[in-house]
């Protein structure tokens, strides 16, 4: 457990107009993100220079002689990477270069400050993978990610070079990602593409959605099987922004079922037996960064997904 921090100083006039959380971040010697969500759990206190109480948010902007007083605990170490064993991951493939998984339900691609589950890093770790690129150590070889409720393929690099050349190729988008999912009701076309800006969403710290001020996102789509309380619909990447499938289809008033966070009917969701999104990374190809050969790999639903979709197939709803 880390040591709490605790300090107190009083503004002066050449920090006056600065946001809360920067010169806090300054201060301490601690991320924005870190002492943002110190503010927000109310281990700041904000006072004017009357040694009056304000209401302490991370976007105030302080007046010369306002004090500030923190007690807050600085993350955890990311970097110490703990070896896990998790059921269902598995490895599809592996050579010199790359390493390709099949990622279960409730694992994360990589460790972070708001998660504390199993990842695909520290299941590497367990199988004896050897991981040796730049940038966080945290995120050895990560050059893609899947959200921790979508199952399916990710591709990790296992050296500089391939790490390098693989980056390239998803920020290029010459990588083929195709996911299937089970959106509720029946998409109208039927083959259609989704062009719509994605951004962080305007009411919650967690959640994305359409907005004009976000980042270009690009989704192709076509109904495989249609069911009447929802369809199976493969979906082809263009690009790949956080929650990209999931905001489109909750955009058009499609949600992925299961996907309560992005507005799918509880009733339905629970009589699937969902209790995640319907949506997996079901297919992944892309040009080896060594041989040049383009290589594809197909991963099956996994076993909540199928039941699921038998259940919509048996007519059982």
């Amino acid at each position: 457990m880390s040591q709490k921090i605790e300090l107190t100083f009083v503004v002066g006039a050449d920090q006056a107009g600065t946001r809360l959380d920067a010169l806090l971040a300054e201060v301490s010697g601690q991320s924005r993100t870190t002492v943002s969500s110190w503010v927000k759990d109310g281990e700041v206190q904000l006072l004017d220079a009357k040694g009056r109480g304000v209401k302490a948010k991370a976007s105030s902007k302080l007046l010369e002689g306002m004090t500030v007083q923190a007690a807050g605990t600085p993350p955890r170490d990311l970097t110490q990477i703990e070896a896990e064993q998790i059921d269902g991951f598995s490895i599809v493939y592996q050579d010199d270069d790359i390493v390709v998984v099949d990622k279960p339900t409730g694992v994360a691609a990589h460790p972070s400050m708001g998660w504390h589950g199993p990842t695909v890093v520290g299941a590497l770790k367990h199988a004896g993978v050897d991981i040796a690129t730049s940038g966080a150590a945290e995120r050895q070889g990560i050059v893609h990610r899947l959200d921790v409720g979508t199952s399916g393929l990710m591709v990790v690099t296992k050296n500089e070079r391939a790490y390098s050349v693989m980056k390239n190729a998803f920020k290029d988008r010459t990588v083929t990602k195709v996911y299937h999912t089970l959106v509720q009701g029946l998409p109208d076309p039927l083959k259609g593409t989704i062009d719509a800006p994605i951004g962080r969403h305007p009411g919650s710290e967690w959640k994305f959605a359409v907005n004009e001020d976000g980042k270009t996102a690009i989704t192709h789509y076509e109904v495989l099987e249609a069911f009447g309380p929802a369809s199976l619909v493969e979906v082809h990447l263009e690009t790949g922004r956080t929650h990209q499938i999931r905001v489109h289809f909750s955009a058009l008033r499609h949600p992925c079922t299961g996907d309560l966070t992005y507005g799918a009917d509880p009733t339905l969701s629970a009589h699937l037996g969902l209790t995640r999104q319907w949506l997996h990374a079901h297919r992944l190809g892309f040009t080896h960064p060594t041989s040049g050969e383009q290589v594809e790999f197909e991963s099956s639903y996994t076993p909540d997904l199928q039941y699921a979709l038998d259940t919509l197939r048996d007519g059982n709803f």
